[in-house]
Parts: structure tokens; sequence; C-alpha cells
């Protein structure tokens, strides 16, 4: 290597580092954001799981208040875990329909039927079953939210309550469920002697029947209509050339025939 080649090398290599030393001594920012950076990236984690923690041991004590001795605290309770949406306190929910007070329960048929899960189906039947009528009207709307067709047979033992309420919304979540087993239930509604439960029968069978016979078209053409005309070529006229018909002021229809020559 020549002296001059070594030279220019060592001149560039003092260069570079006179530079680098220059912008951290102007900026002293920049030697330090990547490493800033990521640790903003760990707090951000720390954060994320600090806070679902908190989520999670509220829930806790929030399923813990479903054994308060309060009526009002319990209540508040199961509203409060209906608001979080919270799927794991769905087993806690339904144990706690062993409750005294009617009012609870009903929360509880309430908080069951918003989570929206399958899971609490056998719930949500036992509720059909319980003492109080609006404990019972509550846990029949549930299930036709939940629109799980493993409750048909329930809903349908229960279409014959003494309660004209209970009755009507078992048979709006018979239609909503859509399944044919609940026709003839269904059928034998139309004749109840309360006129709302009879016009939710007469929905409720058209809502199962239009998914029976669906019609994606109000007027279907199952089999082509036959042409006309089946002379490929129309036009008698040995010499073709460009047709022109006015329809009307705005409208012009011009008919052009193979092999056609305009002079």
């Amino acid at each position: 290597m020549s002296p001059a080649t070594v030279f220019i090398r060592t001149l560039l290599k003092s260069s570079a580092i006179f530079i680098g030393a220059t912008l951290i001594f102007l900026h002293p920012q920049l030697e330090w954001r990547s490493e800033a950076r990521t640790a903003a990236d760990r707090t951000q984690g720390v954060g994320v799981s600090a806070g679902q923690a908190s989520n999670e041991a509220a829930i806790d004590g929030l399923i813990a208040l479903l054994k308060d001795p309060d009526a009002g605290v319990r209540r508040q309770a199961v509203r409060s875990l209906a608001a979080l949406n919270s799927r794991r306190a769905a087993p806690a929910l339904a144990a706690a329909m062993k409750d005294a007070d009617p009012d609870m329960r009903a929360a509880i048929v309430g908080a069951l039927g918003d989570l929206g899960d399958t899971s609490v189906v056998p719930a949500l039947r036992d509720a059909l079953k319980d003492s109080s009528d609006t404990v019972r009207a509550r846990a029949a709307s549930a299930l036709g939210d939940i629109g799980d067709r493993a409750s048909v047979d329930a809903l349908i033992g229960a279409a014959k309550d003494k309660n004209p309420d209970v009755r009507r919304r078992v048979i709006h979540a018979l239609g909503e469920i859509g399944d044919e087993r609940a026709l003839d239930t269904l059928t034998q509604a139309l004749k109840d002697e309360d006129a709302g439960i009879r016009r939710a029968a007469a929905a409720a069978i058209a809502e199962i029947g239009g998914d029976r016979h669906p019609h994606p078209h109000p007027h279907p053409h199952p089999h082509p209509r036959p042409n006309p005309n089946p002379n490929p070529n129309p036009n008698p006229n040995p010499n073709p050339r460009v047709d022109v018909r006015v329809d009307s002021a705005t409208h012009v229809r011009t008919a052009v025939h193979v092999h056609t020559v305009v002079r």
C-alpha cells in the first residue's frame, strides 16, 4: 500500500470520528434515542400487562360481590359484570341463579343474555321454570337473542305458560330461532286468547316459512324464452346497409348488419 493511500484512509477515518463526535456534542439526544425508544416499548408492554391484570382483578372482585349480604350490592355487581361483557363471569352468574331475591335472578338472566354465549343456555332453560314471571319472561327473550336451537324444546314447553307476557316472549323467541319444530306450537298459539300472542305467532310462522321457501326473484323464469325470430339474418335485403330509425326526438336506434358497406 502506497504512503498516499495510507494517508488518505487515515484522513477519512479521522474525519468520520470528528463528524460523529461533533453531532453527539451538538445533539446528545441522538446517542440515546434508540435506547430510549426500546425502553419506551418495554414500558408500554408492561403497562398493557398491568392493565389486563387490573381488569381481571376487578372482575374477580365483582364476582365475589355476587355473594354480598346486601341485595342491592349483588344486583349492582351483576349489572357491572354485564357492562364489562366478561365471559369469564358466566359460570359464577349461572351459579348465582339460586339467589332468593327474584330481582337479582332477573338481573342475572339479563346479564347472561347480554353475554350471548351458548354456554349459558342450560341456566336460561332452567330459568323458564322460575317462580317469578319476570325471570321467565327475560329468560325466553335471552334464549331468542342467543338463537341456540338446543333451547327449542324448552321454549315449546314454556309456550303454555300461565303468564301472557311470558307466552308472547316465548313465541317471539321461537320465531327468532327459526326451527321448524316450533310450527305446531306456533299454529296452536294462533288461537290464544291474547291478541298480542296471536299476532306474535303469525309473525313467527312467517319468519320460519320464509326461511323454508325463499324467493330470490319475484318473477323467476326457469326456462329460457324461445327466440321469436330464428333466422340469423332477418333482413331480406341482399345488399345490407345501415338502417336508421327514429323512435322519438331523443332516441335513435341503429341496426348494423354484417358485411355492411357505407358509401
